[in-house]
């Protein structure tokens, strides 16, 4: 597909539909591999710009949330056809300000695209609306009963947080994004300074797409700058927040926003080490393959991946010593990766160097080195590290192409482990159908401890669809009830409302007698799509 016209690059902040670049300080996007400076200022948004943002924000809210399904549904579609028309001149820039490939960012701008498809999808369903209606008894001892109907909302204005290792399908056209729009609320979207011009590219894209839907302005706004999100989530206008991204910054946002007059909720993705169980069964029909399975896991996307293999766990045997010699091979023969940024760099090598540093955990194996690019590492370390540590420093996720092996004395005690560990995104179980259904008990810990469990898979690799949960229990997210990914993250964005005794007329569509939108609702606890 040819580039669509492209404006150039301003490195201005989006407000209600206008550029403005007001603020004094400006940064300058870094090329992950190149190490040059792109030649423009990102100026950072002043207070002033950060509220006149929620505040076009908030104006449009009204008009937005009252708009046809359909036209929400069509702005989603056109903002999908937006992303598709970047081509490889769009790709070759996010590739060098990110150092990702080419492959994997044409792969990555479907999926942004596709996201937004889904959720038009999701309003056209319908089933979004959680309609319910329980019509009127008058005549019913003691008392008689009114007509009562419910029906889900969007709650307003939402702050999203662009993510670092995901430029597209997780940042300024991202699920967050996608899943508020489709819920009715506009956006206020905090660039990640690691990749400012990918995003400029996609907020022109998206402001293309609501232009030519007549969307309201300031259903779509952005930000720049380096400490600007603390006025942003604490904006009297911002009714829910959005964020990926480290343990220690969802927590401040979290903390910032519980702090408010109003509390808000935070749904933010945070920390997990995304744990594999090594069955015996398995590893000694097909040890080899497992190996190199879940090497290849480990280091995809150089180990930026939310979930990534971060702790590998086993009983020791012949199969599972077999297996730690297979994967040091693998491990050893892994090349030097560029990361994101140098910031990641930093983070991961003190991540290893504090594994290092721990009694009881040795390095197995490492891949080449390179100046200024990562190192691919897999240590071994003692279970006394996870089971008698209170710091439990192998919980702490390295965001990197790292890994540790465990091997424990007995399953009892792996299982005394699991059901202590820190809430996670995934759990993997590799094993042979007989074991697994024989360690019931295991599945039943890991099912209270991760969001998407996994039997002889690997979890890198996120599809996105109506049945995925990527969420999971504290620290892995903030709020284990939702997901990040796939259409049921709607569901954060949204509130019931309940109407009694309303004229039919004055209902909102969905809870019409004649359900002019034609969607399944339960009325009197009977799901139909017929009319009351």
């Amino acid at each position: 597909m040819n580039d669509i016209v492209s404006a150039p690059v301003l490195g201005h902040n989006y407000i209600g539909g206008q550029r403005s670049a007001r603020g004094a300080t400006a940064q300058q996007s870094i090329g992950a591999d190149s190490g040059l400076a792109y030649p423009v200022s990102f100026h950072q948004a002043t207070p002033e710009e950060i509220d006149e943002a929620v505040l076009a924000a908030s104006r449009a809210y009204r008009e937005y949330r009252t708009l046809s399904i359909e036209r929400r549904a069509d702005f989603l579609d056109q903002i999908a056809e937006e992303i598709d028309a970047l081509g490889d001149d769009f790709i070759a820039e996010v590739s060098d300000e990110t150092a990702l490939p080419a492959g994997r960012l044409q792969g990555e701008k479907l999926r942004t695209s596709n996201q937004m498809r889904l959720f038009a999808r999701v309003l056209r369903r319908g089933d979004f609306h959680g309609a319910r209606i329980d019509t009127a008894l008058p005549q019913r001892q003691p008392m008689p009963r009114p007509d009562i109907r419910l029906c889900r909302m969007g709650m307003g204005p939402v702050a999203v947080f662009g993510a670092s290792n995901f430029p597209l399908a997780f940042s300024v056209a991202g699920g967050d994004t996608a899943a508020a729009l489709a819920a009715g609320c506009p956006v206020v979207v905090k660039a990640h300074t690691g990749h400012m011009v990918t995003s400029e590219r996609v907020a022109d894209a998206i402001e293309r797409a609501r232009e030519r839907c007549g969307i309201p302005a300031g259903v779509f706004n952005m930000i720049y700058g380096t400490g600007v999100g603390a006025r942003l989530v604490q904006a009297p206008g911002i009714k829910a927040v959005g964020f990926t991204g480290s343990l220690k910054g969802g927590r401040a946002l979290c903390d910032l926003a519980a702090a408010r007059p109003d509390p808000i909720p935070v749904f933010a993705e945070m920390s997990s080490i995304n744990p594999i169980v090594l069955l015996p069964g398995a590893l000694q029909e097909r040890g080899a393959a497992v190996a190199r399975d879940l090497a290849a896991s480990v280091s995809m996307g150089c180990g930026q991946l939310c979930t990534s293999p971060g702790l590998i766990l086993g009983v020791q045997s012949p199969e599972l010593s077999a297996f730690a010699e297979q994967l040091a091979g693998a491990f050893g023969a892994m090349p030097a990766q560029t990361m994101l940024n140098r910031g990641a760099l930093d983070s991961y090598e003190a991540g290893l160097d504090r594994l290092k540093s721990l009694n009881g955990a040795e390095i197995l194996a490492s891949g080449a080195t390179a100046a200024g690019k990562a190192t691919a590492h897999v240590f071994k370390a003692k279970p006394a590290l996870l089971l008698d540590n209170a710091d439990a420093p192998l919980e702490e996720e390295v965001f990197g192409p790292s890994t540790v092996l465990v091997s424990f004395d007995s399953m009892a005690q792996m299982a005394a482990f699991l059901a202590g560990m820190h809430g996670q995104l995934t759990a993997t179980i590799i094993a042979t159908e007989t074991e697994v259904a024989g360690q019931q008990a295991l599945v039943s810990i890991l099912e209270e401890k991760a969001g998407r469990l996994l039997l002889n898979g690997f979890p890198t690799g996120v599809e996105v669809c109506d049945a995925m949960v990527h969420g999971g229990p504290y620290p892995a997210t903030s709020d284990a009830r939702g997901t990040s990914v796939g259409s049921l993250a709607i569901d954060r964005y949204l509130r019931p409302v309940c109407y009694q005794n309303y004229p039919d007329a004055l209902l909102p569509p969905a809870l019409q007698n004649a359900n002019p939108l034609g969607i399944l609702r339960l009325v009197n606890g009977e799901p139909t799509r017929d009319p009351v």
